[in-house]
């Protein structure tokens, strides 16, 4: 079956959507617009054609094929519970042998004591990994290598001086008007190149009342702080009346404007975002949410559907991405990636430079690749897609913004700047005109 939508008087032939429960109907009008449609525009012809918004029992093949092999009694409904996903993490070397095949520098990871960072992988994001290729992008971030505990030149446990800012336990005080403030140490899937793999995953950081106190009482006698992210950890994992007291006590302070969750669980957990959830979080406006998406591969239909979610809650929504090698350091993987993040309503925010942990070279490019990949969108796709490429600058610098040599030199009183096809334009530059 087909349908047909005329624009610009040519004709255009689509599928319909009959298998999608009727996701792809347009929403019922309001009074106000049809009076106006009905005065001044024509009737449609066809249907509008749009991304569905996937449902809860829908699941990509790579999700529904693990789920056979690995949990075949497991019904729907428990699988896309949360709880459940959380508790039946893959954190051993005999689960991971279950289900994938090691390579040599995988399973050596387990056997020596130098690796800092603990497993831990949700069924969910496990259904996404390779079972034969070591180097698949999504496998080479969440499964350990022997190359993590190989320490080179400039690396460190803590390389942005966050204890050092730390006026108080679990938060750090690095900018003038903004904090972070870690929840807990707890991840429902470690990543392998996090930045504060010193403490995420060893029970260190607990969401209690008493620390938590003491950190609002930090930011409520510092009226420069005006935001807060919260980060951990995931925040996410914490359950919503700890978490809406969290965000209830920095409400009440009144010079915090704007509160931010950093998580990772749209990616790894979509389960995760309930209704429930996303009804308490509408409660705590404005809030803005800084996603973690390094990988096209990430952009599944539980990945839409949680955030098509979160985004209908009003909530605008970012990806703060690593730059990783092998991963994603290539133009073509990241067009597809910021391209499918904007048809996800998340705004391509950070590109950042892979921190200088301990046990990162592995995953470590060098500068100009990420300068190259900013040339490659820069002028081939639109604004929204073209993240800010950053260096968080090692022992507490902050942020440092970096980009290609777009500015050639000066010529005369023009300013010589060079664009994306490598072609030169002078832009004259202001004359000042005011009375003498």
């Amino acid at each position: 079956m087909q349908a047909t939508i005329k624009r610009n008087e040519q004709l255009i032939v689509s599928p319909t959507q009959a298998g999608q429960e009727g996701d792809d109907e347009p929403p019922e009008p309001s009074p106000c617009l049809e009076a106006a449609s009905s005065i001044s525009t024509p009737k449609p012809t066809g249907r509008l054609v749009r991304f569905p918004t996937q449902r809860a029992g829908i699941l990509n093949p790579a999700v529904r094929s693990f789920r056979k092999r690995h949990f075949p009694s497991i019904p729907t409904k428990l699988w896309n519970d949360w709880q459940w996903q959380t508790s039946h993490r893959i954190r051993s070397l005999s689960q991971l042998e279950s289900m994938i095949s090691l390579s040599d520098d995988e399973r050596a990871a387990f056997t020596v004591t130098e690796t800092v960072l603990p497993l831990g992988i949700t069924p969910y994001y496990m259904s996404l990994v390779s079972r034969d290729d070591p180097n698949q992008p999504i496998r080479r971030t969440v499964i350990p290598t022997v190359h993590e505990t190989v320490r080179t030149a400039g690396e460190a446990d803590d390389p942005l001086g966050e204890d050092g800012m730390s006026p108080v336990p679990g938060l750090v005080h690095r900018y003038p008007d903004r904090v972070l403030l870690l929840l807990s140490d707890f991840c429902s899937t470690y990543c392998r190149y996090c930045t504060r793999s010193r403490v995420v995953g060893h029970g260190g950081i607990h969401p209690s009342r008493n620390r938590l106190e003491r950190a609002f009482a930090y930011i409520e006698r510092t009226p420069s702080i005006r935001d807060v992210l919260i980060s951990g950890g995931d925040p996410l994992m914490l359950g919503e009346e700890k978490l809406s007291w969290v965000l209830s006590r920095l409400r009440q302070i009144s010079h915090v404007e704007i509160v931010r969750i950093g998580t990772k669980v749209p990616a790894v957990l979509p389960q995760r975002i309930t209704p429930r959830l996303v009804r308490m979080l509408r409660q705590y406006h404005p809030l803005w949410m800084s996603l973690h998406f390094t990988h096209p591969d990430e952009c599944t239909p539980e990945a839409l559907r949680a955030c098509t979610m979160l985004a209908d809650s009003g909530i605008p929504l970012g990806s703060q991405t690593v730059l990783l090698k092998g991963v994603n350091d290539s133009v073509e993987t990241m067009r597809s990636l910021v391209h499918n993040l904007l048809k996800m309503r998340v705004r391509p925010y950070y590109l950042y430079q892979c921190d200088p942990i301990t046990g990162s070279a592995h995953f470590r490019t060098p500068i100009e690749k990420g300068l190259e990949i900013i040339r490659g969108l820069r002028g081939f796709t639109t604004g929204y897609a073209i993240p800010t490429y950053v260096v968080d600058a090692p022992g507490g610098g902050g942020k440092i913004p970096l980009m290609p040599d777009y500015v050639v030199g000066r010529e005369d009183d023009a300013l010589v700047l060079r664009n994306y096809e490598n072609r030169l334009y002078r832009y004259p530059e202001a004359y000042d005109i005011s009375p003498i």
